[in-house]
């Protein structure tokens, strides 16, 4: 026993050694902020004249220089468009001086500057498999009526296949939504996109920046198997009352923001945002855009508060809180509804006396959708619950070690009643907690960052060890290679089966215990659905303005459970000899992913360039066959174009182009007459009129035709005060008016499209 106590004591001293030793010596820490508004300066660069010391704040602004030696040290920030920052300190022996420095914004705005935030931050991190999406590059897109949406813009991020404009979703790199993880500042959100694909439930304009990890993402993220989207919204304004109304046939927006209270260089200060958007299409449609068989039968809205409380030492807490709402009627086919609501808070905290950063988020959100369709057959879902977390980061020189917990906890309420009348529910509450630890590790040109989670799902009685890893490798200072993967877990299951279709129902189960006992002959050992990433590939800075990114990828789904629609017997002990595929509540499947993702950027002056092709293959195999899922896309590319005219540039023109190759789907074989018999042998069947049989073929076999439409925009801004702008900005969707197939009606025998050449003209006001 003293030995295995030796042994542990020892492993612990290891362990927390580099932070004892950086404890020893010199640190300067602090935040960068603009110095008229208050807003955190990103990626800006911190460091040591004569000296190889230095580091990038991060998204709060804030850096952490250790290992600094005794003396008088002259300390450099540099941030493109704004004047350079130099200042002097006397730093002692063992001192931890911490400061927070404001930059002026530059005069003369340097077009020709060589080092960006966003390349300086590509040689100093990961970044495998990941794009950063800020506000600036969302407004590049074509906007659908006045206003950019994230929505749009995550429909050209390498790796995700968009389904379609109506009922539409995102499949990154070969996982279905319930597989990708949304946050909103910490909290969990469900359901991010509305019914009517080119909207998302986030004003573009509060966004400060979105995180989509496509794959091979490290330990501080877990509870699904693909992917991760993380949202952070900015602050208020600090320092003035501000807002901007908009408004479009699609829909009209209203956003206000403003100050507590004032910030004021060292001290601290508070802020409000109040963000409230709507759609009225359903109603505008019918006038405007008559030629449509249908109106379109899409209304949501969106209202989202924000308020922030920032300390004159950095450390600041947010309280936020959302109500989503969207609703659609689709007439013969469906109608839908759902809501979510939600409040939520974050803080961080920076001790005066420690270099180490404690962030931490405690947030309750709920989401209930609910679909009747043309048969009154009842189907809703319903999750609620909690999620909360605490991390401390330390920053050790160019290093950075962060530890972590973080629970959470859901009741999941599902109703579903298949095409036999028979009725699948389930009422479930359960509970997740999960630690994790990230090192990143600066060796010059290399770049580690191994991490290691440890998920507990106490409903499944099941632990999930999850290793990870990224690397980078500087080969020059223009040509970098990378590689990220990992062990990955998930308990929550779609109300939605992958083979389905058209998916607008959108809801969540728990993971279950009613999955088959074993699966293509080997024994099942855990309830939890597992998958294993690898990714490779290569950055290139061809010139200061080109860039080149390619990444391959590989995803093992070595374990899906998928909800089983052809549910006969109920599992019960008097149907022990029943098959399970036919009692079970689920399904257990298995599947892989791979492929190739190319993006080739442009960016100068008035013209920026965005050009993605993706390759990709995607399967599952249910122990009896192998198919292709709905949303197996060969060949996906988009094609973006900005340019700003005239002197003050004033004018812009933005165009979007989307090729996709068909998506599977399950051809009809025939048809037959299906008479009812309600149960009963004795039923006078030769007297009763059957309904329409189909006789389907095998899964997936077919593809539908290639899908692509253009979409243009031209926008024009004046400025009226130093505070105010007015903008107006005309759009056509879908420019040539192509006809892309939503779904075949198999009983009607009719082609229904997604939408067709659509031309809108909005206008905003900026104050």
């Amino acid at each position: 026993m003293n030995t295995l106590k030796s042994k542990l004591v020892l492993s612990l001293l290891i362990a927390i050694s580099p932070l004892l030793i950086f404890a020893q010596s010199a640190n300067i820490k602090g935040f960068v902020y603009d110095k008229n508004t208050g807003e955190a300066c990103v990626f800006a660069n911190v460091y040591l004249e004569n000296t190889n010391l230095g580091a990038a704040t991060d998204m709060n602004g804030y850096f952490n220089i250790n290992k600094v030696p005794a003396g008088e040290q002259k300390i450099i920030i540099s941030y493109v468009g704004y004047d350079t920052l130099v200042q002097k300190a006397v730093i002692k022996q063992g001192q931890l001086f911490s400061q927070n420095f404001y930059l002026e914004p530059s005069s003369v705005i340097l077009e020709e500057a060589l080092v960006s935030a966003d390349r300086r931050e590509k040689t100093t991190q990961v970044r495998t498999s990941v794009t950063k999406v800020q506000p600036a590059q969302i407004k590049r897109l074509p906007s659908i009526g006045a206003e950019p949406d994230i929505a749009q813009y995550l429909q050209i991020v390498p790796g995700v296949v968009f389904t379609g404009d109506q009922g539409g979703q995102l499949y990154i790199r070969g996982g279905s939504p319930i597989q990708n993880l949304v946050l909103l500042d910490g909290m969990v959100v469900y359901n991010p996109f509305h019914s009517i694909g080119l909207f998302s439930v986030f004003d573009s304009d509060i966004i400060q920046n979105t995180d989509v990890y496509t794959g091979g993402f490290s330990a501080e993220y877990g509870g699904r198997i693909s992917s991760v989207m993380d949202f952070t919204i900015r602050d208020g304004n600090k320092n003035r009352f501000a807002g901007k109304i908009s408004a479009s046939p699609f829909g009209s927006k209203l956003l206000l923001e403003g100050p507590f209270k004032k910030f004021e260089p060292g001290k601290g200060s508070a802020s409000y945002l109040v963000s409230a958007k709507t759609s009225y299409l359903e109603q505008t449609s019918k006038y405007l855009y008559g030629y449509i068989a249908d109106s379109l039968p899409f209304n949501y809205t969106d209202i989202f508060a924000k308020t922030s409380f920032n300390a004159a030492n950095g450390s600041k807490v947010n309280l936020f809180g959302f109500n989503f709402r969207d609703q659609v009627n689709y007439g013969a086919l469906s109608d839908l509804n759902w809501t979510s609501s939600g409040l939520g808070s974050n803080f961080i905290i920076v001790p005066d006396g420690s270099s180490v950063m404690i962030r931490a988020n405690l947030s309750y959100s709920n989401y209930l959708i609910s679909l009747s369709d043309a048969n009154n057959v009842p189907r809703s879902s319903e999750i609620s619950g909690y999620n909360g977390g605490l991390d401390f980061i330390y920053f050790l020189g160019k290093n950075e070690f962060v530890w972590g917990i973080e629970t959470l906890g859901f009741k999941t309420d599902y109703v579903y009643q298949n095409s036999i009348g028979r009725t699948l529910n389930q009422r479930e509450n359960t509970t997740e907690l999960a630690a994790y630890t990230k090192y990143k590790i600066n060796r010059g040109a290399l770049i580690l960052e191994p991490s290691f989670r440890i998920h507990y799902y106490a409903s499944l009685s099941d632990v999930s060890l999850e290793p990870r890893l990224g690397a980078k490798y500087n080969l020059t200072e223009v040509f970098r290679v990378k590689f990220a993967g990992g062990f990955y877990s998930q308990n929550l299951i779609a109300a939605n089966s992958d083979r389905d279709v058209v998916n607008l129902f959108y809801g969540f189960l728990s993971g279950s215990e009613a999955i088959p006992d074993e699966f293509d002959g080997e024994p099942i050992t855990h309830r939890l659905q597992k998958s294993q990433h690898a990714i490779a590939g290569f950055e290139y800075d061809i010139t200061n303005y080109w860039e080149l990114n390619v990444e391959g990828y590989y995803k093992n789904f070595s374990q899906l459970t998928n909800i089983n629609r052809n549910k006969l017997y109920d599992d019960t002990p008097e149907n022990y000899a029943i098959p399970d595929y036919q009692k079970k509540d689920f399904i257990v499947e298995k599947g892989a992913a791979y492929g190739m993702d190319i993006l080739l950027k442009y960016e100068h002056n008035r013209l920026y360039l965005w050009i993605v092709y993706g390759l990709g293959w995607v399967n599952r195999f249910d122990g009896i066959e192998t198919y292709s899922p709905h949303f197996d896309r060969r060949h996906n590319v988009n094609f973006v174009g900005t340019y700003q005219l005239g002197e003050d540039r004033s004018w812009e023109i933005s165009a979007r182009w989307n090729l996709g190759s068909g998506f599977p789907f399950t051809q009809t074989q025939g048809f037959y007459e299906q008479l009812p018999l309600y149960g009963n042998i004795n039923t006078d069947y030769w007297q009763l009129n059957g309904d329409l049989g189909i006789i389907y073929g095998e899964i997936n076999e077919g593809r539908l035709p290639m899908y692509h439409r253009f979409d243009i925009n031209v926008k024009k801004h004046f400025d009226l005060s130093e505070h105010s702008r007015l903008e107006i900005s005309a759009s056509v969707t879908n420019v040539y008016n192509r006809e892309n197939i939503f779904y075949f009606d198999r009983v009607n025998f009719s082609r229904v499209n997604q939408l067709p050449i659509m031309p809108s003209l909005g206008i905003n006001l900026t104050f």
